[in-house]
């Protein structure tokens, strides 16, 4: 029996197993061990406290080979003190001879302890995050934006015929999009700080007076932790950087909410079919349906990670005075945003997968809306000093049914030169297309994945 209140722990747990064991309590509580020992190393390093040398077994051991067991001792105290950091504390002095135990969690907070263990986490989860988009989704794309960049498709504006498009360039919009924001999600800092109760040093001076514990704190956030320093904080680092990688995860769950919906709206004109998986059921009780499932399951997961990683971004930034415990509860959530991201991200390229264009239908669809190339007609006609030339067109097409044989017949009729009349004649719905494939070439050579 599964008794997991988010399907993310349940359901689809596999599917996502990559980010289980670091955005899990497991993860949190396994990296606040690892900068305990980090702050311990860094003390010892710069003579503060005495030399670690004789214990590296023991620090190996903790900060690399955290298991299970450890997680469970952890917990175990944490029951008795009802305080998730020091019970870290107090299972570390484990590892440790009495003598040394007054320099674990020397002059820290919990919160220097909390920020940067979610540093971590923020690290690692964007990575695979990043990871699966450069592995799996953009080389899927850029192919197909290269093989479709002269498909020609009637484009839809407003859900009516409109001057067409080629599906290449269409997807090319989507992935240059995507990659805009991959770009910020890549460079933007995860930032971190280690500097005391209320930001101020103030323990670590009094104990230390003649260090300079404002560039020693950004020497380990940079050269040991390896994270973007903030110089100025109150008990809690800002968060301001945690929300502004939030909202880059935000804004590319609505583009691809829209991706997907496109996607969705062209299986159903019957412009994309879907490969059939043997023993697979589409309906429980239409036998023919293959249902476009992935896209419909990307979308849903994507609106989750979208809907929470707004309230974080926008709940994090704040903080009562120097502390309140509301941040605490929300950062749990974690997981949750990039769970339900990266659920969606492998159902989208799933259904990727499945997609098979169909020209034939594409065609028929061109060749029924020849009423498209009015805009063309209008251009020309204005190209040639025509003032009234969109309500020529308007009151010759305008919420009419036309045939190409009438289109011909106007194009005839009209006092264009010969070269014109002749540019228009051989224009059809599938040439139609401006520059659709240039745009693709531009674009795949200006992006940089």
């Amino acid at each position: 029996m599964n008794n997991s209140l988010s399907p993310l722990d349940g359901r689809y747990a596999e599917k996502i197993s990559e980010l289980s064991e670091i955005f899990s309590e497991f993860g949190l509580v396994k990296n606040r061990v690892k900068v305990e020992i980090l702050w311990l190393e860094f003390l010892s390093e710069k003579g503060i406290i005495s030399d670690l040398s004789k214990y590296k077994k023991e620090i190996k051991l903790l900060k690399e080979n955290f298991s299970e067991d450890f997680f469970q001792k952890i917990k175990n105290i944490e029951k008795k003190t009802n305080h998730d950091v020091k019970a870290v504390e107090y299972f570390i002095q484990k590892f440790l001879p009495k003598s040394m135990w007054h320099w674990i969690h020397f002059a820290c907070t919990s919160e220097d302890i909390n920020n940067i263990s979610y540093g971590f986490l923020f690290e690692e989860g964007r990575e695979i995050i990043l990871d699966n988009l450069k592995k799996n989704i953009f080389p899927f794309l850029i192919k197909k934006c290269e093989e479709w960049k002269k498909i020609t498709i009637l484009s839809r504006t407003h859900g009516q015929p409109a001057t067409p498009s080629t599906m290449g360039k269409e997807f090319c919009v989507f992935l240059y999009r995507i990659t805009k924001i991959f770009d910020n999600l890549k460079n933007s800092p995860i930032c971190s700080k280690i500097n005391g109760a209320t930001g101020n040093f103030a323990a670590h001076k009094i104990a230390f007076d003649e260090k300079n514990w404002t560039k020693l704190s950004q020497e380990f956030i940079e050269k040991k932790c390896y994270l973007t320093w903030n110089p100025c904080t109150t008990q809690i680092e800002s968060h301001d950087a945690q929300a502004e990688i939030l909202n880059h995860m935000s804004l590319m769950s609505s583009i691809f909410i829209d991706f997907c919906r496109d996607i969705w709206g062209y299986i159903s004109l019957g412009y994309f079919g879907q490969k059939m998986i043997k023993n697979e059921v589409g309906s429980s009780t239409m036998p023919h349906k293959i249902n476009p499932i992935d896209f419909e399951n990307a979308e849903g997961n994507f609106k989750l990670s979208r809907g929470i990683s707004r309230t974080l971004a926008d709940e994090l930034p704040i903080s009562r005075w120097q502390r309140d415990l509301t941040d605490s509860t929300l950062q749990r959530n974690f997981g949750l945003v990039f769970g339900h991201f990266l659920l969606g991200l492998k159902s989208f390229f799933k259904g990727l997968q499945k997609l098979e264009l169909r020209n034939n239908v594409i065609q028929k669809d061109l060749d029924n809306c020849p009423e498209i190339l009015t805009e063309a007609i209008q251009i020309i006609l204005r190209k040639n000093g025509h003032n009234d030339a969109y309500e020529q067109l308007k009151n010759f097409s305008r919420g009419k049914i036309l045939t190409k044989t009438e289109i011909k017949k106007f194009i005839d009729q009209s006092d264009l030169p010969v070269k014109d009349k002749n540019i228009l004649k051989n224009l059809t719905p599938q040439n139609y297309i401006g520059e659709s494939a240039e745009i693709v070439d531009f674009i795949l050579q200006k992006i940089n994945l």
